[in-house]
């Protein structure tokens, strides 16, 4: 080998030494960020034995990230449910304190039971129309909730898709640059991984699939199909509802004017956040109010009063509502929960009488006017034991007492919840191993990056002595001429 092409080589070598011991900084540098990929050289050896980096490589796994973006869409789909089941089990409170519709049945129940033991009794009559007082504003307490939980849910939507418009936006700008980089050939690899980010982070929102295309570049489709991102971000609307009630039912989100999650679709998108906000707006939501609306019909129709002439209507009693009727009945009244009261005939605190509860309010039981007066009341008693018929679209049990159907519904809320609870920790496990089964793969461990950094230097060193040698050879080769 001659001396120049010697003194080619160690040039050669310090450049490459350079570069790789750059990649190595940067690596250790950014090496506790979760987004950071390992970056490593490309070197081949050219003519007479020199070196180059041709290109820089980030370190990638495509099944695991697929693994890793599947387990944070289903992660964030459980925690949006579990957060708003959450919320709506605060109408069941804590057992112990018997806060909820069934335990405040079950007192009314025993109130009336001792009222009608004792009719002549005031206190207890007092105490029957507290309870009942009590019930029909747990009710419209639990109405409040859980619509209160729904409109929430429903902004919750609107400030998802505005994220997803945003992370689309960014993702364009980002994936233009490293398209065309990757063309005129310039280090792209931090760009790759910032994209990689963003497209995680809208994987939260969004189940969501990404195809590989020429150029680094790439396509993003929900994973029911329909594409957000093709060349250019597309258009996702939602329009909030600012105000909710029993009826009312929340807008669809459209990517491109195609439905995708909240509404019907061909194509619906079943992960995210989106979707966990939607099932429970669209479905927990009206499930639990229509078991709500359920217990109040129940409670209008056991006390309903009837003709005992069989001339007139049944009408409410004890238990009444704004269209004054008597609901028809295996059948959901849409908001009743939220509209049920006591009859104000019996409130004395509205000029009402508490002995209409014992002696009828429309129609007169007690034509004698009788202070121990049982019929009525045993009525009601037999009437609140007595096996009834709701409505099976509620979810609950259909034919059952009232109170048992009150206590399938709390059982109803508290096993969703508990079951969603339980699938919340089970994805958030998934997710921490799909992410620390990457991390291992593709992230920075400092030992190895030191370790490259040391052999760096020793070729370094290696190829500055010879640099040394020869030019310690030119000399002797100059003062000998």
């Amino acid at each position: 080998m001659s001396l120049s092409m010697a003194l080619n080589v160690a040039n050669s070598s310090l450049q490459t030494s350079g570069v790789q011991t750059a990649t190595t900084s940067r690596n250790i540098a950014a090496g506790r960020e979760a987004s950071y990929s390992r970056k490593s050289t490309t070197v081949i050896t050219g003519i007479g034995g020199t070196v180059q980096v041709v290109s820089i490589q980030r370190a990638t796994d495509a099944a695991l990230y697929k693994t890793m973006l599947k387990a944070t869409s289903a992660a964030a789909t459980q925690d949006a449910l579990l957060d708003g089941l959450t919320k709506m089990s605060q109408t069941i409170g804590d057992p112990e304190l018997d806060q909820s519709p069934a335990a405040k049945l079950g007192d009314l129940n025993n109130k009336l039971q001792q009222y009608a033991a004792n009719p002549s009794n005031t206190i207890l009559a007092q105490a029957v129309q507290s309870s009942a007082t009590t019930l029909a504003n747990t009710l419209n307490q639990a109405t409040t909730t859980v619509q209160a939980t729904r409109a929430l849910a429903d902004a919750d939507m609107a400030s998802s898709v505005q994220r997803i418009n945003d992370l689309l936006a960014k993702i364009d700008s980002l994936n233009t640059s490293i398209v065309h980089g990757t063309v005129t050939g310039a280090d792209v690899t931090d760009n790759l991984d910032s994209r990689d980010n963003l497209i995680s982070q809208l994987s939260e929102e969004i189940g969501i699939s990404v195809v590989a295309r020429d150029n680094n570049d790439v396509a993003i489709y929900t994973d029911g199909g329909v594409a957000l991102f093709e060349t250019h971000p597309r258009e996702v609307t939602f329009q909030a509802t600012n105000v909710f009630n029993a009826s009312t039912i929340g807008n669809a989100v459209y990517v491109d004017g195609v439905a995708v999650v909240g509404g019907p679709s061909s194509m619906p998108s079943t992960t995210g956040r989106l979707a966990g906000l939607a099932t429970l707006r669209d479905d927990v939501g009206v499930t639990y109010q229509s078991q709500l609306d359920e217990i109040a019909r129940g409670l209008i129709e056991v006390f309903a009063e009837s003709d005992p002439a069989s001339v007139g209507p049944d009408v409410p009693g004890l238990f009444t509502w704004p269209a004054g009727t008597i609901p028809a009945s295996a059948t959901i009244e849409t908001g009743l929960a939220g509209l049920i009261m006591v009859n104000p005939a019996i409130d004395p605190t509205t000029g009402g009488n508490l002995d209409l509860i014992r002696d009828g309010i429309t129609y007169d039981y007690n034509t004698t006017d009788e202070a121990g007066f049982t019929e009525r009341l045993n009525t009601m008693v037999t009437e609140f034991g007595e096996a009834r018929v709701f409505d099976p679209d509620s979810g609950a049990d259909p034919t059952n007492t009232l109170s048992d159907y009150a206590a399938s519904s709390a059982s109803w809320l508290e096993f969703n919840r508990q079951q969603v609870d339980t699938s919340a920790t089970y994805q958030s496990t998934m997710l921490q191993r799909a992410s620390e089964a990457l991390s291992n793969t593709t992230g920075v461990n400092l030992d190895d990056e030191l370790s490259k950094q040391l052999e760096i230097e020793r070729t370094f060193a290696a190829s500055a002595k010879l640099i040394a040698a020869v030019d310690q050879m030119l000399q002797d080769l100059l003062n000998a001429v």
